[in-house]
Formats: structure tokens, sequence, C-alpha cells
């Protein structure tokens, strides 16, 4: 495991599992979030792909972001792709529990600057309504888009809750050969 494509729905944990894997294997961390949003605006699709591309040229490296419109220069490069798939229910406790703690000052980042609460909870696109919104429709496609991932040889790992992040990342832990035939177990399809 040396280039790592991690994505899934917001408060899944993206970001721990993509910093903590990039301490593990000793490999660059990249949040693609921070590559589209720049403090001029959103960048265009071809200079984000384009970039995109530059981070996954090179031989070792760990992406996380939920863009699926990337998958042929992040997931198609990668020797695995981890999918934090976990319940909506989860999901939607979690984005409260992290808008709460943003709006109480209680967490900083680039995120929790910008966050209001029309934002977070009550505009027609907020946190909230986008979260389900997006696991209804990117759902049935990322199964189809990871099933085309899979067929170029891409180890694919679906994770469905904490849990099981937790047991991968302890079998990970142990070594690189034992990891990978441990992994494999955890390992399933779209």
């Amino acid at each position: 495991m040396r280039r790592v494509a991690l994505f899934g729905p917001p408060a899944t944990g993206k970001s721990t599992l993509a910093r903590w894997l990039s301490t593990e294997l000793n490999e660059p961390h990249t949040d693609l979030d921070d590559i589209l949003f720049t403090p001029e605006g959103p960048l265009p699709l071809e200079e984000f792909r384009r970039q995109a591309a530059a981070i996954t040229a090179t031989d070792g490296w760990i992406v996380e972001g939920n863009f699926s419109k990337l998958a042929d220069v992040v997931w198609h490069r990668a020797d695995t792709l981890i999918w934090l798939d976990f319940p909506l229910p989860l999901i939607l406790y979690r984005i409260v529990r992290r808008s709460l703690r943003q709006l109480a000052g209680r967490e900083d980042s680039a995120q929790a600057r910008r966050l209001t609460w029309s934002a977070a909870f009550f505009a027609r696109r907020s946190l909230l309504r986008t979260a389900i919104r997006k696991y209804r429709t990117n759902r049935p496609r990322y199964a189809r888009q990871i099933a085309e991932t899979a067929g170029l040889g891409v180890e694919v790992v679906r994770l469905r809750s904490p849990r099981e992040v937790r047991r991968w990342r302890q079998q990970t832990a142990k070594g690189p050969a034992e990891s990978r035939s441990r992994a494999a177990r955890h390992t399933t399809g779209p």
C-alpha cells in the first residue's frame, strides 16, 4: 500500500484516517478540498484535474476527497481505494455534533470559520440537507465506479462502521505483509 485514495461522506473520519495512513506508510497526504477551494474561489475543473494528476503521478501518496469525477486520475492510479460507507443516521449524527462544536468555537478549521447556523442546518443547501441528498444519489454511482476501479486491479476496502475502521487500522499497523493479507479479509466489493 503506497498509493491510497480515500473517500466517503462528510463526518466519516476521512481526514483522521488519511493522516494516520500518511504517518503509518510514510507517504504524503493531500486533502483534495485544499486544492479545489482557493482564497479566490474554486479552481476550474481542468486545473483541479491537472493538480490532482500531478500529485498522483508520484510513487507514493494518500489522497482524500469525494471527487469521483477525478476517478481516472486518482482512483485508477491508486493501489488501494478506501470507501468509508457508514449508515446515514450515523453520518447525520456526526455532522450535527461536528457543526455544533464548530459553531461553539471549539474546533478551528477553514470550514469552521465559514460556518453559520443557516449553512449548517437550515439553508436549502445546508450541510445536513446536502449530506442526505448526496448519500442517496452518490452511493449507487460510487458502487458502479468502484466496480470499474476494482476491475483495473485496484484493491477496494469498504469500511461500513467506525468499528470496522478501528479493526482495519489495527490490522494494517501490524506490518506491510501481514497487513495486506489481513486487510484483504475486510475488503468487500461494491
